[in-house]
Order: structure tokens, then sequence, then C-alpha cells
């Protein structure tokens, strides 16, 4: 088992670097040359700039059983596809049973901008949230069971 993320945007990467490191287990950070990481634990993959780069790094390297942390419904897509959990910087693991309607919300967002609108409002990262991160974090870590439904 590894840990690897989606880490342009990801506001965890600190609580993931801490849990893993308690559990032993390897993070891959994958970022494009326009982000700067350095952490002495992870490896960090630095890949080109082109749209969908650092997914698809990431992607050709995740096996089953790994942990994907991303922000991307696509993205998590993919890996649940081959067999890894991915969840995302609140703690919602994505599954087969919420991938769909994540996905097709995506669409009508960015259908919505497209035509001129303003699609959903993101408000402050609360603590709240890290909070619930790093428990389901550390629950996936010690291999805790997911079920069909994404719960533990």
């Amino acid at each position: 088992m590894k840990i690897l993320v989606d880490a342009d945007a990801c506001p965890v990467k600190g609580i993931i670097v801490n849990v893993a490191k308690e559990y032993g287990i390897p993070v891959m950070m994958f970022i494009d040359t326009s982000h700067i990481l350095n952490d002495d634990y992870s490896e960090v993959i630095v890949v080109d700039k082109a749209r969908d780069s650092v997914d698809i790094a990431l992607v050709n390297r995740v096996k089953s059983g790994d942990i994907v942390v991303t922000q991307d419904y696509g993205l998590a897509a993919m890996v649940l596809a081959k067999g890894a959990v991915a969840i995302n910087q609140n703690g919602l693991i994505y599954s087969k049973d919420n991938i769909d309607r994540l996905l097709f919300e995506r669409h009508l967002s960015q259908k919505i901008r497209r035509d001129g609108g303003k699609a959903s409002y993101i408000g402050k990262r609360l603590k709240e949230y890290d909070e619930k991160f790093e428990k389901t974090l550390r629950r996936l870590c010690s291999d805790e069971v997911i079920d069909d439904n994404g719960k533990i």
C-alpha cells in the first residue's frame, strides 16, 4: 500500500505525511512544473504543465489497494477502476455508488459555466474538514474494510 496525492492544490499534504509516517506508508506527491514542493518524507513527482499530466502520471503508478487523495472526480473514477481507494480532502471516500452522481454534477457545473453562469460557491476551508479527513485517512491506513458503498 502507498498513498498517491494529486498535490497541486491539495490543502491536506501535511496531514497525509504525518499519518503516513505513523503507519510507515510511502507517499508519492504529484505536481506540475508550476508548483514547488519540498518534502523530506514523500517522493515528489514533477510532470509538465500539460492538461491532465498529473492525473495521467498518477493513474499510471497506482495499484490495487493504494490510497489516492484527490479533489478530481475524473481521476477518482479512474483509480477506482484500478482497485484503489480514492478520498477527497474533506474525508469523502469515492465509491461506485457516488462517483456517477459526482461526475454528472461536475458536468452540469461545467455546462453552466460555459453558458456564462456561475456554479456553486466554494466556501472557506474549515478545521472540521481537516479533522474528518485525518480520521478517515487513519482508518484507511489501518486497513479497515471498505464496502462497495465507500463506507468503512
